[in-house]
């Protein structure tokens, strides 16, 4: 019974810490490939003091001596933050032209400057005065955060944000700025897709009412592009709250994708800040989220106000934890074919003169290509060679859930948490802060009769004696 007591010392919030832990890294494992990361403001001013969208308004309302009203008098009479953000525009090319002349470059004054592009360029500008000059100028309370966030190695990411942050934190992922997304040929691989504009090209930014009925005219291709990435790889909103209205409109497009409703999507994620935590916290782990009309959908929600550990479950991919994403974008573009069991199929053409003096020897040749040394793993894999999800499969079910549910079962009919020590059934892979589970062909055994209702010897092999339980009733 002593697992039953290591769980009974465990406060609330660290039990729900492990169990979600343990979704993630299921989750990653089932599809077998990176996470694409949908990244919000909230991020960005955890870790640059960038300012939210209010805060940016009430900026750009202090400096321009045209707006001489005040925010509040234009939320009361506009409502609208995209309303705001047109006269704000309007406000600001009169300012340009009369007392604030000074604040723009001779440039910005020839016939082809478009009417909004002086707001833009002053957005451009204070964000850019808030990005420091290395990753280390980033919050000095969030670098452990921040390390754990770059080492997700994200298939791809997708933001709203102007600012410069993510470039910092992802150097080797290609940045794609705006309309770009819809032009030329993309390798949906290290690609950051900024999809509201950035401050490195001040007129694409997206703010004003003009510019997003613009962005919406072109959101079907936009959305055609990403539907692809939701259905394959783990997502997960950072830096967003969960009503926000692009998370909405990204969740609206999924859910029109999706061949059964109601249950919860499984492989999204919003990850929330929550300050209010404590040990007996128990937040909920799924959020409806309001969609287009009536509609609605079920997300995985995690609460956390340490980022950390979020973090960590999400890098924790020991098949892909070592890829160099800038090398694979480019051998993605050649054409040679790379097969692999456990991701999609690419084309890759290699430059063996660039292979050459990339890598030394087999081993890094393999990393090259996000692909583990088999004998880093085949000796202590070999009698536990299953992810829980392929328990389930042997099982007759198609997601890890199943084969977790019948875990659950042994450990309330024994006292005995198989998952908690390496034995005959399971073994723990450490991969830098985050534990994946891997389970043998005795694990799919005792867990079909445990499914079947039959009667099972648990013995882990470091167990004095063994007990003859009774399995109870599981739902199939």
């Amino acid at each position: 019974m002593a697992d039953a007591e290591e769980e009974a010392k465990q406060s609330r919030y660290e039990r729900y810490v492990e169990e979600i832990t343990e979704d993630i890294t299921n989750t990653v494992q089932e599809y077998g490939c990176q996470p694409i990361l949908f990244v919000g403001s909230g991020l960005t001013k955890r870790y640059m003091g960038a300012p939210s969208w209010e805060e940016l308004l009430s900026y750009l309302a202090d400096k321009c001596s045209s707006i001489d009203k005040g925010l509040v008098f234009y939320k009361q009479l506009l409502k609208d933050p995209i309303q705001i953000g047109e006269e704000f525009a309007r406000l600001y090319q009169e300012w340009a032209w009369g007392t604030g002349h000074n604040e723009f470059p001779p440039e910005m004054f020839e016939e082809e400057i478009g009417a909004q592009s002086y707001i833009k360029y002053t957005i451009a500008s204070h964000l850019q005065s808030l990005k420091p000059d290395e990753i280390k100028g980033l919050s000095v309370d969030h670098q452990q955060e921040i390390e754990a966030l770059s080492k997700i190695r994200p298939h791809a990411i997708i933001t709203t944000n102007y600012d410069e942050m993510l470039e910092m934190i992802f150097p080797d992922h290609q940045r794609i700025i705006g309309q770009q997304i819809l032009k030329g040929q993309h390798f949906s691989i290290g690609e950051l897709y900024k999809i509201h504009g950035c401050v490195s090209e001040h007129d694409s930014i997206v703010f004003t009412k003009k510019d997003y009925e613009d962005f919406l005219k072109r959101k079907k291709f936009l959305s055609a592009k990403l539907l692809t990435f939701f259905s394959e790889h783990p997502l997960i909103f950072v830096g967003y709250k969960a009503g926000d209205p692009n998370i909405r409109s990204i969740l609206s497009d999924i859910d029109e994708a999706l061949p059964e409703k109601g249950g919860v999507i499984p492989n999204v994620y919003i990850l929330q800040w929550d300050s209010s935590l404590n040990a007996d916290s128990w937040p909920a782990r799924d959020k409806v989220i309001p969609t287009d009309g009536e509609r609605s959908v079920r997300v995985k929600m995690i609460a956390a106000s340490d980022f950390n550990w979020v973090f960590d479950a999400f890098a924790a991919n020991p098949i892909l934890n070592h890829v160099n994403t800038r090398v694979l974008r480019s051998l993605v573009a050649r054409s040679y074919e790379l097969v692999r069991h456990d991701i999609p199929k690419m084309k890759v053409e290699a430059d063996f003169k660039m292979l050459t003096s990339a890598v030394e020897d087999s081993d890094s040749f393999a990393n090259l290509f996000g692909i583990a040394n088999i004998s880093d793993y085949s000796k202590a894999g070999a009698q536990h060679p299953y992810s829980l999800t392929e328990v389930s499969k042997a099982l007759g079910k198609n997601t890890w859930h199943f084969a977790g549910h019948l875990i659950d079962a042994v450990t309330a009919t024994t006292g005995t948490n198989i998952r908690k020590s390496d034995n005959r059934y399971h073994r723990g892979e450490r991969v830098n802060k985050t534990t994946f589970h891997k389970y043998s062909d005795e694990a799919i055994e005792l867990l079909r009769k445990v499914r079947d209702r039959e009667e099972y010897k648990l013995d882990l092999g470091i167990m004095e004696g063994a007990a003859v339980k009774k399995a109870p009733a599981v739902k199939t």
